[in-house]
């Protein structure tokens, strides 16, 4: 038993890695019963049922909300518990495990990472940035990064295809945005000045990397109280198709394309684009991102 059992929410996406993984939620649950702490068990069959059935079980009363999954449920659980005080575990199960990766939390090591977490249940929670968009009347979190440029086309691509099942087509919506990739003009407000922009990608980063393991802004830091706005300028599509293995390890930083610069609010307007948050749809520019230092309690 623990010194001092709580009241733990885990809220479990059966789907995480194409549902490759389902055996990762019971481990977690199983765990922290083992661990003297009483756990109310959130499981359903969709993101929404999920949301609104963890929502439920958060403000019934608890000392902690654990997700288990990858970066959209990472998302999902700050919705839940920002600017709440009730810290946020992840443990990675996903596809896309960034933000706990950026937390210094084992990606590949499931048991490791229960471990991890049991131990921080017991002391103080680590306290980092978080972010809320502003998009028409709706306002959202995310603790990630917010794409609005050539990676969130491949996603919204990559969402309306039907086949084939599983990552294979992320794959294929690469290979068709590539064919057709462009610049686009974009009219940014950062911190309250007019910038304009002709890119290819356009991202605000509160970590370093998005889309498992891309690590945009090598050096983002999770509590400096700051974003980082990441933008890469009109290149020529072969250049654009050398310079993005180099985003996988941080090497495209002093291309003259790519500028970093740290923001605490910007404005991103551009046509026919669909920003995506911590891999998840936001919806059509233009959006506002905010920073909100301190919003988030972490258990890593």
């Amino acid at each position: 038993m623990t010194a001092t059992p709580l009241r733990v929410v885990v809220a479990v996406n059966p789907m995480a890695a194409f549902g490759h993984r389902r055996d990762v939620g019971p481990r977690v649950v199983e765990r922290l019963r083992a661990a003297g702490h009483t756990v109310t068990d959130v499981d359903e069959a969709n993101i929404e049922l999920l949301r609104r059935e963890a929502g439920r079980a958060v403000q019934a009363g608890a000392d902690a909300l654990v997700v288990v999954g990858g970066d959209g449920m990472a998302n999902l659980g700050i919705d839940l518990v920002a600017e709440t005080g009730i810290p946020l575990g992840i443990v990675p199960s996903g596809t896309g495990n960034d933000l706990a990766d950026g937390l210094g939390i084992p990606v590949g090591d499931t048991e490791r990472a229960i471990d991890l977490l049991l131990e921080a249940l017991g002391r103080e929670p680590r306290v980092i940035d978080a972010a809320t968009i502003r998009h028409g009347e709706l306002t959202t979190w995310f603790g990630c990064v917010l794409s609005a440029g050539f990676d969130a086309t491949v996603n919204e691509r990559a969402n309306l295809m039907t086949r084939p099942r599983g990552r294979t087509r992320y794959v294929f919506a690469l290979l068709r945005e590539l064919a057709t990739l462009r610049s686009r003009p974009y009219r940014l407000t950062v911190d309250g000045m007019p910038i304009e922009a002709d890119a290819m990608l356009v991202s605000v980063a509160n970590n370093r990397s998005l889309g498992g393991g891309m690590r945009i802004v090598p050096d983002a830091d999770l509590s400096d109280g700051v974003l980082e706005l990441f933008i890469v300028e009109r290149m020529s599509r072969l250049r654009f198709l050398r310079m993005f293995p180099k985003v996988f390890r941080g090497e495209h930083t002093g291309l003259p394309e790519v500028s970093i610069r740290p923001v605490r609010s910007v404005r991103i307007e551009a046509e026919g684009v669909v920003a995506y948050a911590d891999g998840e749809r936001v919806g059509p520019l233009p959006v506002e991102v905010v920073v909100v230092p301190g919003a988030l309690r972490v258990l890593a």
